[in-house]
């Protein structure tokens, strides 16, 4: 998740705005987001985080916080000073390393601290980095996070925490870029009692304090991305089942709120049905040994790696609505679905740059239309598909400026999941295009990638070059605008506002009832037709407007 604004549906796509394709808008940067967006710079490149070490105190009644993370790294090329980063207003006490005290300085959101020791490149060393204070709010969680310091219905204290897109720094001192993820973690949370927390992972022990307060210590035992580490403290019930999948036995843990318990086994019922259908077509759920959770939370949702945030309401669609217009998307519950699709695309297979979070976005919208499909068909999946394009905005490219946490614009959802479906169509082949969804999650599993690995991954296993497909889609702010004419039982067609050499095949109608595959470009080409203008139409399932010309 990252965001969502729903649109109300508009009239089908005839005519954009002609012209040259829109290109991104010059924006400045500053030294800030430099160091926060970037994954080269020389405090971030020569270590490698292997594991994080997590312990944090939560105190409800004033908003605060108190805790300490040691950072495991190996040293993996040249390098005097490391970044660690935490937000303001948290302060660092102190950073030790091998019981010393270290010097340290700030530079905004960001620290740099040189380590006791030179260590030479392949060796390993750690840091333990203390720090309190009173971590920023979530102005609008979960889209704006932070900490969602509330109570449920019934007065009790209820903490979560949100942080994807503003950081996992928000709350906790990282390495925080989605580049490096270590290979464990633990994750240590105290909460006053009778407060219960659920993070990410799997239980290895509770413990009660002398102070009125209960330590529950988890443990992810496969690599996981900075912000899908998650606070969920509350007065939870649980239950439990399992799931049979191609991995073998899954176990599923269930945390409703204690009076949601009954009306949480009704709804999340839909937990096994979802999951058999992601396995179909993306492969084995990415975490069997850390297992699957769903947590309610005061936010609607988020994909916190083996624990995904809810909160939907218990109710199908998205708050209750269709956000396809299809009537599809009122059948199912939407948090589910989308959030749990993360845990293969996002969470399995992680952007380096939060620049190509449309891998992210892109597959888990595409994802709710292919599990309409598992339910009602594949008419009825496509329908949802394309009923949900009409969100889009095109207003920005949905790849940005690289290196800089620049937010990529609403598109990541609804464009970039239509341009997927689209290129099912070019494959043409539904074998192969689930085969190229299981390929990717077998290919990059548990890796950190570049959108430009997934690009290259597809056209590979395609046989089709699609680059100016990914091009046009991802890079302008334009959809392709077919042209046609017809004139004397002759059709001249041809692509504008596309980028340079753009030459997409598209399915069209010919004549009553008949349907072919034009391969339009820039130059207007000729074909005889026994349609008249009006009639002629384009395959929905291609994501393009079509203008007509007298």
């Amino acid at each position: 998740m990252y965001r969502y604004r729903l649109i109300a549906p508009a009239t089908p796509l005839l005519l954009l705005l002609l012209g040259e394709p829109g290109l991104a808008q010059q924006t400045t940067y500053t030294r800030a987001d430099t160091l926060r967006g970037s994954y080269a710079t020389p405090g971030r490149a020569f270590w490698d985080v292997t594991f994080y070490d997590l312990k944090v105190r939560i105190n409800p009644a004033d908003s605060s916080i108190r805790g300490a993370n040691t950072i495991a790294y190996r040293v993996i090329g040249p390098g005097s000073e490391m970044q660690v980063d935490l937000m303001t207003p948290l302060e660092v006490d102190s950073m030790v390393q091998r019981g010393t005290r270290l010097e340290y300085r700030r530079d905004g959101n960001a620290f740099f601290v040189k380590p006791a020791a030179v260590v030479q490149t392949g060796e390993s060393g750690s840091l333990t980095v203390y720090y309190h204070g009173k971590p920023r709010a979530a102005a609008r969680p979960p889209w704006e996070g932070g900490f969602t310091w509330g109570a449920d219905s019934l007065h009790r204290d209820w903490v979560v925490t949100s942080d994807q897109g503003v950081g996992a720094s928000i709350w906790w001192p990282n390495k925080d870029t989605q580049a490096d993820e270590p290979d464990s973690m633990r994750v240590a949370i105290t909460v006053p009692k009778p407060m219960i927390d659920v993070s990410n992972g799997r239980l290895r022990k509770t413990t009660e304090n002398r102070d009125g307060t209960t330590t529950y210590e988890w443990f992810v035992t496969q690599p996981i991305n900075n912000y899908a580490i998650a606070v969920n403290a509350g007065s939870y019930a649980h239950y439990s089942d399992t799931f049979q999948g191609e991995g073998g036995r899954l176990s599923l843990d269930f945390h409703p709120l204690s009076y949601h318990l009954d009306v949480a086994r009704r709804q999340w019922a839909q937990v096994k049905p979802m999951l058999a259908c992601f396995e179909h077509w993306f492969g084995p759920y990415p975490w069997y040994e850390d297992g699957y959770k769903l947590i309610e939370t005061s936010h609607l949702g988020m994909e916190h790696q083996s624990a995904v945030a809810y909160g939907n309401g218990f109710q199908n669609g998205y708050r209750g609505r269709d956000l396809s217009s299809s009537g599809y998307g009122a059948r199912w519950d939407f948090i589910i679905v989308h959030e749990s699709a993360h845990e293969w695309w996002g969470n399995s297979i992680t952007t380096r740059d939060i620049a190509d979070m449309w891998v992210h976005e892109g597959f888990a919208n595409y994802s709710e239309g292919l599990y309409t499909e598992c339910l009602f068909g594949k008419e009825a999946g496509a329908a949802y598909t394309v009923g949900s394009r009409y969100n889009a905005e095109g207003i920005r490219p949905i790849v940005t400026s690289y290196g800089v946490n620049a937010n990529p614009p609403i598109d990541q959802y609804y464009k970039a999941g239509n341009m997927l479906h689209l290129i099912r169509q070019i494959v043409n082949d539904d074998e192969k295009w689930r085969g190229i969804l299981r390929g990717l999650n077998t290919t990059f599993r548990h890796q950190t990638v570049t959108g430009k690995q997934i690009e290259d991954y597809i056209s590979t296993r395609s046989g089709t070059d699609l680059s100016k497909v990914f091009d046009q889609y991802l890079r302008t702010t334009e959809i392709p605008v077919l042209n046609i004419r017809i004139a004397n039982d002759t059709l001249s067609y041809r692509w504008q506002s596309t980028v340079p050499g753009f030459a997409m095949p598209v399915r069209v109608t010919v004549g009553a009832g008949a349907w072919a595959v034009l391969k339009p470009s820039s130059r207007w080409q000729r074909m005889a037709v026994a349609i008249p203008a009006d009639q002629f139409k384009v395959d929905p399932n291609w994501f393009v407007a079509l203008l007509r010309e007298p």
